[in-house]
């Protein structure tokens, strides 16, 4: 754990806090550094899920090829036609939010598609979690930061596994914890 550096200014996810807001939908193209590609028999519908249940935009539509969807910098989908049914998950993709939006979010999946979702649970990494399953059978993980108490157990925990917990200061001292799960 000692072979790493701060550099929180690169990325879009805002500091833990109760009054914290998430960034702007990001519109602008980039050379991707990840991306998801997830298959779907039902583009139509999975573009709409994902939009309306799962806070993406449609950045730009290829008719019948490929939708590519955004949030954040750096939170890309591909979804891309096939004609096949669904597989069951194997796989996790995660996606950073604020904690103002996990039960947004967890709203407006299940109205989409009832009992879509698992959760919000807490998890020992100082983040809230929700699961959701899409149209497409993807299992989605919309996770959120959590302020980290670093005199509390979970801290603790934590602290005995290599983690350095900041005893206060900066903004990027208290995120340090949650963006990286143990």
């Amino acid at each position: 754990m000692t072979d790493y550096y701060e550099a929180f200014d690169m990325s879009p996810v805002p500091p833990p806090g109760p009054d914290v807001t998430p960034p702007e939908i990001f519109r602008g193209i980039y050379g991707m550094p990840m991306f998801v590609t997830v298959p779907t028999s039902d583009l139509a519908a999975s573009v709409d899920f994902w939009v309306r249940g799962l806070g993406f935009v449609d950045l730009f539509t290829v008719p019948g090829q490929i939708t590519h969807l955004r949030r954040w910098a750096f939170q890309d989908v591909l979804l891309v036609p096939t004609g096949a049914p669904p597989a069951p998950p194997t796989v996790s993709i995660s996606f950073s939010c604020v904690l103002s939006q996990v039960d947004e979010i967890a709203q407006a999946c299940t109205a989409l598609v009832p009992g879509c979702t698992t959760g919000p649970r807490q998890t020992p990494w100082s983040t809230v979690d929700l699961e959701v399953i899409t149209p497409e059978n993807a299992r989605v993980i919309m996770t959120a930061a959590r302020l980290l108490d670093p005199d509390s157990a979970e801290a603790h925990s934590l602290e005995a596994a290599g983690f350095i917990i900041p005893k206060g200061g900066s903004r990027a001292d208290r995120t340090r914890m949650s963006d990286s799960p143990a």
